[in-house]
């Protein structure tokens, strides 16, 4: 599954019947939101992509939801399932020798794929699809549907974005998916939170005295790129390398007409503008994915300088609020392709989950080959130190039979495999900056429990239990009996 752009994977959402065209008119300024929320929590045959035709006072359509299953994430990103992601750059970041003359010659070929894909320099293209229409005398956001999702909200958020800036010093490009709210028809606030690549550029900025910072607003382009706006790279790694490999095929980009930047060039609609890394103003509330509403807290304006976009252009965006909704799976994405980096440190780890339900940052659970005592603790404090792991506010370890993606079972596991007085590691440290419980910003208590079978030395003295299973006889013996039993 290969797509140039977002109308590709439309074409193939309305293919396989995953996507509704609503022609019923209906409001950006919160309709879209209550429908959409009955989709996302509804049956999942019913769960669907939706494409707005018909919104009063705008031409555009809107398409959300887009990436609101298991099975369009996986699509979106060129495979059938989201654990191909893992099978996948687990065996291209195998560092086992190679055992055979045809297992080498398999590793080189899929090198050489990865290669092709990020490209070797950046591709550039000198006409483009997202500026067929350029409007740089007179920019306004005005046309564009953007949504006011809840009662509570501020005003209107753009969602879906790619934010792109560059590092005022190395240069290096980030793309972070940052919310912006509307506060005229050229201004924007960049709600770009204090651990992500945008706010650290803001402050390399005024580090380093620059009066603004050029930076742009993409929506729509392949779903890849999309998605990986997302994505929780290591800082100086550009995402868009990351969309590469996974379209199989490097992104290609254009130059901004009013700005020091390239962008994708098969994207919908481009805001091109810069950011004053001194000037701040009141931004929110917003009702987060958190299912509360982050409170107003003081962000960087953006000044819009110029937008370009298609002849018709599709407007994409998504809602967040109580789980599960649309980020869910954009996060399941995520942690399906991250677990094989996450084995490079710890390689005793068998799998992750981080369910809805602890929308992310606030649940961890973990499957480890425990091999030695102490070793569930390793692995809280090796999660804690890599990379936005570390905003884990709850890391739960288990025994590597235990399937973390069967809730019931992690349960059952964490409530009955723990002594609370012995099992549990409690600290502080970062969480995320939206966490409304910790009594400090961005600082707060963090729990680490060892659900594992005990061992010896780590001062279990007692025989640990054996799990009650049936014996394997009995159950081929039962395969066999099954049909014929009426049940």
């Amino acid at each position: 599954m290969k797509y140039r752009d977002l109308r590709d994977y439309i074409h193939l959402l309305e293919d396989r019947s995953q996507l509704v065209r609503v022609q019923t008119p209906v409001s950006p300024e919160l309709e879209i939101t209550e429908i959409t929320d009955r989709v996302c929590k509804g049956t999942a045959e019913k769960n669907r992509a939706l494409l707005f035709e018909n919104l009063a006072g705008y031409e555009m359509p809107v398409l959300i939801n887009a990436f609101g299953s298991a099975q369009r994430m996986a699509w979106a990103l060129g495979v059938e399932e989201l654990d191909q992601l893992n099978h996948d750059l687990a065996r291209v970041i195998d560092l086992k020798l190679p055992q055979s003359p045809r297992e080498a010659l398999s590793r080189g070929r899929d090198l050489l794929r990865v290669l092709r894909s990020i490209g070797l320099k950046p591709k550039k293209v000198r006409r483009a699809p997202v500026q067929e229409v350029i409007e740089r005398e007179r920019p306004s956001l005005e046309f564009l549907p953007i949504l006011k999702c809840w009662p509570g909200d501020g005003g209107r958020f753009i969602t879906l974005p790619q934010v792109i800036t560059r590092d005022p010093q190395s240069r290096t490009r980030n793309v972070g998916m940052y919310r912006l709210q509307v506060i005229d028809h050229q201004r924007l606030l960049v709600h770009w939170q204090r651990h992500k690549g945008g706010a650290e550029h803001e402050r390399a900025a005024r580090s380093a005295h620059k009066r603004q910072i050029p930076a742009a607003i993409v929506l729509g382009g392949d779903p890849a790129s999309m998605w990986c706006a997302s994505a929780p790279l290591p800082p100086n790694i550009d995402e868009y390398l990351l969309a590469g490999y996974l379209r199989r095929a490097p992104v290609e980009f254009v130059n901004c007409v009013s700005q020091p930047l390239e962008v994708p060039a098969q994207a919908e609609i481009v805001i091109e503008g810069y950011v004053d890394p001194d000037e701040h103003l009141p931004e929110g509330p917003f009702g987060d994915h958190t299912g509360y509403y982050t409170p107003v807290e003081l962000f960087p304006v953006f000044h819009v300088t110029a937008i370009t976009h298609r002849h018709k252009p599709i407007y994409p965006t998504t809602v967040v609020g109580i789980p599960p909704m649309e980020d869910v799976w954009m996060g399941k994405a995520t942690e399906r392709l991250f677990l094989p980096l996450i084995r490079l440190f710890l390689p005793e780890v068998v799998d992750i989950c981080m369910p809805a339900e602890g929308v992310f940052h606030n649940l961890v659970l973990v499957s480890i080959k425990k091999r030695y005592p102490g070793q569930a603790r390793k692995v809280i404090f090796g999660l804690w130190g890599l990379a936005l792991m570390s905003l884990a506010k709850a890391i739960v370890v288990v025994d590597e039979w235990v399937d973390v993606q069967n809730l019931s079972q992690a349960a059952w596991q964490a409530l009955g495999n723990v002594d609370w007085a012995n099992d549990v590691v409690i600290t502080k440290g970062a969480v995320d900056h939206l966490d409304h419980a910790s009594y400090q910003h961005s600082f707060g208590g963090k729990i680490g429990v060892d659900a594992t079978a005990k061992l010896p030395e780590e001062g279990y003295t007692r025989s640990w239990p054996e799990v009650v299973r049936m014996s394997p006889d009995i159950k081929k013996r039962v395969d066999e009996l099954w049909s014929s039993l009426g049940i």
